[in-house]
């Protein structure tokens, strides 16, 4: 929704030129009244620009006033300008009330005002005013709604952003008529005979230029040093009980004014004149542009981001599949546990805050979750293996659609919460609702450059600033905005630093896949042997091929090229799942483009050879071997003490040792046991993959309500409009001896009296207004125009609710006949 089309009402309500003095007359008298004088679409726009004003819908324009009034909102409201609205709005806090437009523009341009500052100020200023208006900040003459008057206006508690002190009158508040004409007399002015005209005297001195000029040029230099210190904030400073000469000097003539016994402040409008008028030192009335800062060539990027977003999908992939067997346990008050982020970064080759980053996107996409079980742990999704099967530029599209909205914020893995404890990667405190409103503006901002263009990283933290300035200390949305143009990198949104052409398309309408994937590479059947035992994949594999590959060999290095190394343990890992060697020759020779080297071929047959010729059963345990030679070298062997060996007889070994603890030990020793069922079969060692029950991906924490469409702000303003005139509608004068209520308040009829004028003005077709009582006890004014009256109900339009409805006759607590002209 956009500001609109104004009525002529409403034009008057908006007016933000000079010529605003000249409507004083004919300004709304409260802030009800100003929004009641907006025509529907203002209306809808202020609902649009605050929607916590519609948690629920008001009943009618006072209540919206109200609402729109109440701390809670208004702060909601100042966060959300953008800097030069929230400087007008901290220049009205400072102004008088209501603020001529002249005395605002002097505020923000300085009493000289010709500089270039000072007329980007003047030019942007009928813009921030009409986004205060827009938002029921401001309302009538240039006025500052009170709630945000009273959070913006500087006091001894809070200081204002503008570091401007109280006024001569606030200041002097509590001092005594004595010591009032005692700096009247000192700064040159003649006696009066009250407090309260002493005090305009001095504010008119330390108001006129030139009389203000004169009495600071006989001022010490250096008291024009203390003045100095203090003009632009924080006007507050520290005196000894003996001052030095200059403070001595300024505090007699009132220029600083005591606020406490050790403490003085100067005055605001003393503040002003040594500012030249200026509520802030600089005033900021345009947003920082965001140039080009490095240029690439748009294929560059693209094939640089294309080649980011398939690794991103091999990470998150082996990730997943690495907690599908035994994944990390989940701790008691949710998370993952220090070391098992450590293990998971270890294992992906990365540092830990890519790990966190990684695993949280894991979880936004639901391809992981915790299983739920007594023992819980984090496993793989049901959606895991279906994202599995996808295009790899549709399972890109699933991780980046889940990647923009989410409210997660990986990059707070390891700060701490407000209680000391560290936050945790999966924990619950990670959720950050401006996250997603940052990340999508930063793209926004990459976006508005040509193609190629990488903003410059600082620019697009000062624009930020500019658009939602920080009213506290928290530099959050800064540091969203780092590590949202980090994690867009990584994840392939961008290329080098600038927009990629599928992440356009996944800010334009979400649908990357399409141009995403001409740019990725088309998996691959083979692998290329080398003698050094090792192969290399020229490109992604087919799955089949990956999957065999990686339970045969182990990942050496990763990149445009994957480097798998052959090694005795990973052939052995081949055979425990059932694989023979005559297998693995033919699944070499079947995906290599090069002959098997003999190194390879003979270190296959080395491990399968001795693979399988020690047997492990469950006795607890025992090593059954044809070759006794062996059983005795391993009950020589001084390592094999703590498997607690004895021989049971010559081809015999009995263990304390459970089987597992056995395979370990023996295998650590250097040989190639094999694991044996009760029937002496050898036993697969194929873990079946671990999946959790099926699980929703988590749903992002919003900021605040969220944003009503065009419908719901339709249906809101006409209930409201309805509302409105229902509480405002005339009433006839009741007869005399009738139990009517005041003006405003609920109609109090008989039982008879209701039926009887329901039953008139279904007769005639008139409106009557009406107090209801819903079932949950809430009342509300209604006026509705009868149709039909049986059964203990009537059923007529409900003007209030735009729509035909019924009411229980015995709810209503009275009904009154509109004014002729109210029909």
């Amino acid at each position: 929704m956009g500001t609109g089309r104004r009525s002529g009402r409403r034009d008057q309500e908006a007016t933000t030129v000079p010529e605003a003095s000249t409507a004083a007359a004919n300004a709304p008298r409260s802030l009800a009244e100003a929004l009641r004088a907006r025509d529907d679409v203002a209306l809808a726009a202020l609902l649009h620009a605050r929607p916590d004003l519609l948690n629920p819908v008001p009943g009618d324009v006072t209540q919206l006033a109200t609402r729109a009034g109440t701390r809670a909102s208004v702060v909601r409201a100042l966060d959300r300008l953008d800097r030069f609205a929230l400087q007008t709005a901290e220049a009205l806090a400072v102004a008088p009330d209501p603020c001529p437009y002249p005395v605002l523009e002097e505020l923000l341009t300085g009493s000289g005002g010709g500089d270039a500052e000072g007329a980007e100020a003047r030019d942007a200023l009928p813009r921030a005013l009409g986004t205060l208006r827009d938002q029921a900040l401001v309302w009538g003459g240039l006025r500052l709604v009170r709630t945000a008057r009273e959070l913006l206006a500087p006091s001894a508690q809070r200081p204002s952003p503008t570091g401007l002190g109280p006024t001569v009158a606030e200041a002097t508040a509590g001092m005594s008529p004595t010591r009032i004409q005692e700096i009247v007399a000192a700064a040159g002015l003649p006696a009066t005979h009250d407090p309260v005209s002493a005090v305009a005297a001095l504010t008119g001195l330390f108001t006129d230029p030139q009389r203000m000029s004169a009495l600071l040029d006989g001022a010490p230099a250096e008291a024009h040093q203390v003045l100095g210190r203090l003009v632009w904030g924080p006007p507050y400073g520290e005196v000894t009980p003996e001052p030095t000469p200059p403070v001595r000097w300024l505090r007699d003539r009132g220029l600083l004014l005591p606020a406490s016994p050790r403490t003085v402040v100067l005055p605001r409008e003393v503040a002003l004149h040594l500012r030249g008028g200026l509520a802030h030192r600089r005033t900021e009335p345009l947003a920082p542009v965001v140039g080009v800062y490095r240029e690439h060539r748009p294929q560059l990027v693209d094939a640089n981001a294309a080649g980011q977003a398939l690794a991103a999908l091999e990470t998150v992939e082996e990730l997943v599949k690495s907690w599908e067997h035994a994944g990390p346990l989940v701790l008691r008050a949710g998370g993952l546990a220090v070391r098992d982020l450590k293990r998971t970064a270890a294992a992906l080759d990365t540092t830990e805050s890519e790990a966190a980053f990684w695993v949280e996107l894991a979880y936004a996409a639901g391809l992981l979750a915790s299983d739920g079980e007594a023992d819980e742990r984090y496993a793989p999704t049901p959606a895991f293996d279906d994202w599995r099967e996808l295009p790899p530029a549709e399972r890109w599209a699933v991780l980046a659609a889940a990647w923009l909205p989410a409210t997660r914020t990986p990059g707070l893995v390891g700060d701490q919460d407000a209680k000391g404890r560290t936050l945790s990667a999966l924990g619950p405190d990670l959720d950050r609702s401006a996250a997603p409103e940052v990340r999508r503006r930063v793209l926004d901002l990459a976006g508005e450059l040509p193609e190629g263009g990488v903003p410059d990283p600082e620019a697009v933290l000062e624009r930020l600033a500019w658009e939602r300035p920080a009213r506290g200390t928290s530099d959050l949305r800064a540091r969203l905005a780092r590590w949202a143009l980090h994690e867009a990198e990584v994840l392939g949104v961008t290329g080098r630093g600038a927009l990629s052409a599928f992440g356009r398309a996944l800010l334009e309408h979400g649908d990357p896949a399409g141009l995403l994937a001409p740019l990725l590479p088309e998996p691959v059947d083979h692998v290329l042997l080398q003698a050094d035992l090792t192969a290399v994949a020229p490109g992604p594999l087919l799955r089949p091929l990956a999957e065999m590959l990686a339970v045969l060999a182990e990942v050496e290095s990763k990149g445009g090229a994957t480097v798998y190394r052959f090694t005795p343990g990973s052939v052995r890992r081949a055979l425990d799942s059932g694989q023979a060697a005559s297998d693995l020759h033919a699944f070499l020779a079947e995906h290599s483009r090069t002959p098997v080297p003999q190194p390879l071929a003979y270190l296959i047959d080395d491990v399968a050879r001795r693979h399988g010729h020690l047997r492990v059963g469950a006795a607890s345990s025992y090593v059954r071997c044809d070759d006794d030679a062996m059983l005795g070298e391993i009950l020589a062997d001084r390592r094999s003490a703590s498997l607690g060996l004895r021989r049971l007889a010559p081809t015999v070994l009995a263990a304390q040792a459970d089987p597992a603890a056995l395979l370990d030990g023996l295998r650590a020793m250097g040989y190639a046991p094999a694991a044996e069922s009760r029937t002496g079969d050898v036993m697969v060692a194929r873990a079946d993959a671990h999946r959790t029950p099926a699980r929703s991906a988590p749903v992002p924490v919003p900021d605040g309500p969220p944003v009503p469409d065009a419908t719901l702000l339709g249906a809101a303003v006409r209930a409201i409009r309805a509302g409105d005139l229902a509480a405002t509608a005339v009433r006839k004068e009741p007869a005399a001896g009738s139990a009517s209520g005041a003006p405003g308040e609920l109609p109090r009829t008989s039982a008879a009296e209701t039926l009887a004028t329901v039953q008139a003005a279904a007769l005639t077709g008139s409106a009557v207004w009406i107090g209801y009582v819903n079932a949950d006890g809430a009342a509300s004014q209604r006026v509705i125009a009868p149709v039909r009256v049986e059964g203990g109900f009537v059923t007529g339009y409900d003007h209030t609710a735009d729509e035909v409805r019924t009411y229980a006759l015995h709810r209503i607590t009275g009904v009154a006949e509109l004014a002729e002209d109210q029909v």
